[in-house]
């Protein structure tokens, strides 16, 4: 078994660790529903996801031409209450990435969750689906207040201080999660198969995965310093 060099590996959340997109469709459907508004495909709300459930609102609006504060004000707890309610009904890990936490853990591998869910709702959903345990940190886009979500670095390095410290990589999806490893001079690892598909170059990491299949084998050959 080659060495891995690093203490902890962190995940994205929506879109990296898990497919989050049918709750959320649901979720988005169900608020512009209460306003008589005509529901969107799965795969047309999927790129508005990613940035936290307000700007997912905002997008979904948006994309109907609707640019309202006040009505986004209005419907985001109509969202948030449903979503809360139905958090784990269709959400599923992507393939591949049980068999790959199974395997960090076995090498005493931290593994840490950053993410612009709020954490409340991030640990929910991570309890539904029997996950919360794997993770010595889960990090919320909340968790340190008011404009401290990614892509600014803060969360990462609460969740690197809140699993123990040491070398770390962090797996995302978008460039939020790029542009905060970056800013936090953490290494960064992006997966095609998230909402908004992009290539690592595209997105600015350091390597991409398409499948977890090929997380461990990328992570040992990494270089140690």
């Amino acid at each position: 078994m080659a060495n891995i060099p690093f203490d902890i590996v962190g995940f994205d959340l929506d879109g990296t660790l898990l497919d989050t997109s049918a709750d959320l469709a649901a979720a988005v459907n169900h608020a512009l529903a209460t306003i008589g508004h005509g529901s969107y495909p799965i795969d047309e709300i999927k790129p508005f996801i990613g940035k936290g459930a307000r700007r997912m609102l905002e997008r979904s609006l948006a994309a109907a031409g609707i640019v309202d504060q006040a009505l986004i004000d209005e419907l985001l707890p109509v969202l948030l209450d449903f979503y809360g309610a139905n958090i784990a009904v269709q959400t599923v890990p992507y393939p591949g990435l049980i068999d790959a936490m199974d395997d960090l853990a076995a090498r005493g591998i931290r593994l840490a969750i950053c993410t612009n869910k709020r954490e409340a709702l991030a640990r929910k959903l991570l309890d539904e689906l029997g996950l919360s345990a794997r993770f010595a940190a889960i990090v919320g886009g909340d968790t340190l207040g008011p404009n401290r979500h990614k892509p600014l670095p803060d969360l990462l390095f609460d969740m690197v201080e809140k699993a123990g410290g040491g070398r770390t990589i962090f797996l995302g999806d978008t460039d939020n999660d790029t542009l905060a490893a970056r800013a936090a001079d953490i290494p960064s690892i992006a997966v095609s198969f998230g909402f908004v598909p992009c290539t690592a170059e595209e997105l600015g990491a350091d390597a991409g995965i398409d499948h977890y299949d090929e997380l461990i084998s990328l992570l040992e050959r990494w270089p140690a310093t």
